[in-house]
């Protein structure tokens, strides 16, 4: 199996000795939802994208419903990505909604893998948990979420693209994310609907040791500031900050203000 083939795994640059950065996608989307962030980058540092089985231009051949009806299943992915890149430590993820989820499961399988993570828009849990914690959404909600994908999944993918876009955002953004959720195939993005919105990665968010950086969005509909705060309380080494955005993709809609955000987080590790 050609792990580089079955993830469409992109390297961008090939610099020595400069930092490693490793970007993952949410649901329903690919690593194109980068490609406003990644050129910011260009001559700072190494840079890989890719998409999880299933997504963007991966090789669907590759997609089992055993290994991915958990995210532990993405997360091995990512694992045998760098593997196969031979990266063994100093690699910055950046994680997107589930991704984020996704690079915590890795990061407390490779403890040594990551140097520091960038998180934007995550949630542990999108359930309502109480009294302790606030999801967002009672199971029925998402249980119905569900229903409408298997009754109108063009309909869904036209409801959740503005959703996730943001109110203030280009309509060619919302366009983008729809088309992205049209793509994929329907019976693969409800199994991998069901992983992410289903899965409660509370505890593995608490084990985290890797410094990390949670970038949560002001007005966000999937993932509100309550819960950006959350993590900020769980996370023993990491920093919140709020980005001035309606959505839940700021790379998308406002990608200056998640380069700003990385490179100052980033500031000792890039060059200057």
């Amino acid at each position: 199996m050609n792990v580089l083939h079955r993830n469409n795994v992109h390297v961008s640059t090939h610099h020595v000795n400069k930092p490693t950065l490793l970007y993952a996608h949410g649901f329903g989307c690919s690593q194109a939802m980068w490609n406003n962030v990644i050129p910011a980058f260009k001559e700072k540092a190494k840079q890989i994208s890719f998409d999880f089985v299933g997504s963007g231009q991966s090789d669907i051949a590759d997609y089992s419903f055993e290994r991915y009806r958990r995210l532990e299943g993405y997360a091995q992915d990512v694992i045998e990505i760098c593997d196969a890149l031979k990266l063994d430590s100093d690699v910055i993820f950046i994680g997107h909604s589930v991704s984020c989820s996704i690079g915590v499961l890795v990061a407390n399988e490779r403890p040594n893998l990551f140097k520091k993570m960038i998180f934007l828009g995550p949630s542990p849990c999108f359930l309502n948990m109480p009294p302790d914690y606030q999801g967002g959404f009672e199971r029925a909600d998402l249980e119905g979420l569900l229903e409408l994908m298997d009754q109108n999944y063009l309909g869904w993918a036209s409801y959740l693209g503005p959703v996730v876009a943001g109110t203030d955002a280009d309509p060619k953004i919302s366009g983008q994310l729809s088309d992205s959720f049209c793509s994929t195939d329907p019976i693969i993005t409800r199994h991998f609907a069901k992983a992410t919105f289903f899965s409660d990665n509370r505890e593995d968010f608490t084990k985290l040791e890797v410094p990390s950086l949670i970038l949560q969005h002001k007005e966000d509909a999937l993932a509100s500031v309550e819960v950006g705060k959350f993590l900020h309380q769980h996370i023993p080494n990491s920093t919140l900050q709020i980005l001035d955005v309606a959505g839940h993709a700021a790379h998308m809609s406002h990608p200056h203000l998640v380069i700003d955000a990385i490179e100052e987080y980033l500031r000792s590790d890039l060059p200057a």
